[in-house]
């Protein structure tokens, strides 16, 4: 008997972790149109708290084109809205092949690029090529450009430095999920994890944009409720979320636009784990009138 679970044991050692194991899965919105014979109720969802754009609204007649950008559309999920969230806008872009792009239009603004479907090859300090999974940060005041040769979909954050007093301006980073670390949050027996493109200390940047990626069944096991600005694009899977007290389900492709204070927590569903591209304003001091 004790030679049989001495067997047990080393077999059950042998076998491949899923702490934090890799997925890489990145949903795009669908575009197109859907059918006469489909039902007109849905998930959208707009308070003054919160909001809910659901993957099955964002279709073609709903995109916007943009000013030196070729073959290219977007769709415009958040903007600055007084009254609600007011730091950052957050888009899909989708190039076609062959299509381009001139980059930021207003020197103070930064950015941040992460590539769902495709490849693009940005141009900026160098030339960077940057396929699924693909994270890049732009300094305010970068002259740069991009374009796909086969067409490509990524997620473009926008938000306005803010200059602090004894801090630069923060330096380009080009990197990927597939490079970064995950790393477990403390007392989660690591079913939750945060990939973190930027040192969190580093007071040089107001704004911090990170993946956060929760195992089947994990949750946010407190109703987070706080300062900062959140957009939470959703890569991968599906989940139960609570928001200023109403249960919503979410899955990939999914946008939430939260403003600051809005009570926040979620249960991850199955079966694959849920992962979203998650914005929040950082490091600053308050703006007083």
């Amino acid at each position: 008997m004790l030679l049989a679970r001495r067997a047990v044991v080393r077999a059950a050692q042998a076998l491949p972790s899923r702490q934090c194991a890799r997925t890489l899965a990145y949903a795009a919105p669908p575009g197109g149109l859907p059918p006469q014979t489909d039902l007109l109720t849905g998930r959208s969802k707009f308070t003054d708290a919160y909001a809910v754009i659901p993957r099955g609204v964002l279709r073609d007649i709903v995109t916007s084109p943009l000013p030196g950008w070729n073959k290219a559309r977007s769709w415009v999920l958040a903007r600055p809205l007084s009254g609600f969230a007011e730091t950052f806008s957050q888009y899909v872009v989708e190039l076609e092949p062959g299509g381009s792009g001139d980059g930021e239009p207003d020197e103070g603004v930064q950015g941040v690029l992460f590539v769902l479907k495709g490849s693009i090859t940005l141009n900026h300090e160098g030339t960077h090529e940057m396929r699924e999974g693909g994270f890049a940060y732009i300094p305010p005041g970068a002259q740069w450009n991009l374009r796909s040769d086969d067409g490509a979909s990524f997620v473009w954050i926008r938000k306005r430095y803010e200059p602090a007093p004894g801090l630069d301006k923060p330096d380009m980073i080009v990197t990927s999920d597939q490079e970064t670390e995950r790393q477990p949050m403390p007392d989660t027996n690591d079913s939750w994890c945060t990939t973190r493109f930027v040192d969190p200390l580093d007071l040089r940047h107001d704004m911090h944009v990170t993946l956060v990626t929760f195992k089947p069944g994990a949750c946010i096991p407190f109703e987070e409720t706080h300062v900062m600005e959140h957009g939470l694009y959703i890569l991968e899977g599906k989940a139960v979320y609570n928001l200023n007290q109403d249960w919503v389900e979410v899955e990939a492709g999914d946008f939430l636009w939260l403003r600051a204070f809005c009570p926040q927590a979620c249960y991850a569903g199955g079966p694959s784990d849920f992962r979203y591209l998650l914005y929040k304003d950082v490091n600053r001091h308050m703006r007083l009138p």
